[in-house]
């Protein structure tokens, strides 16, 4: 082989490697935005006594808007006479609206309880914002207070 051809040769090899570097570099970037919070102002992750929360019809991050009905199941003591406070909240966690559910189960007893409300966002701010889960505490003394906040985009 001439030196020529070995110059060549290497040649081919560095610019392989080179696209091969810049292919994967590109794929590994694409994948990564994927994977990324579309919207970075809202938080995607439910925070508060999060462990209580067995399940919700609304995932955490939708888009919601107008009246929708919602149902949930929560462990722990969050009834009282079978009601608890739902409420929807601003992005700094002020009430924008307060609300209410009601066990769809036997309130009193120690497994997980059912229940339903129903969320008004008509008129709200848009933007991000919590539904916050909060237990009916008749006591009023605010150690007793638990919640639960589940973030969402009101449209």
């Amino acid at each position: 082989m001439h030196t020529n051809q070995k110059s060549n040769i290497v040649i081919l090899v560095v610019v392989i490697i080179l696209v091969g570097l810049g292919v994967y570099m590109f794929l590994n970037n694409i994948a990564s935005k994927q994977n990324q919070n579309p919207n970075p102002q809202v938080a995607l992750e439910i925070t508060g006594n999060k462990d209580d929360l067995v399940s919700f019809s609304i995932p955490t991050g939708s888009k919601v808007s107008g009246k929708i009905d919602a149902t949930g199941v929560l462990k722990g003591a969050y009834f009282f006479e079978a009601n608890i406070r739902v409420n929807i909240l601003g992005a700094t966690q002020n009430l924008l609206k307060a609300g209410n559910g009601t066990a769809t189960a036997d309130w009193m007893n120690n497994g997980p309880i059912p229940f339903t409300t129903t969320l008004d966002f008509t008129g709200l701010p848009t933007g991000p914002g919590f539904i916050q889960i909060m237990n009916d505490n008749p006591s009023g003394d605010p150690i007793n207070d638990k919640s639960i906040y589940i973030p969402v985009v009101i449209n």
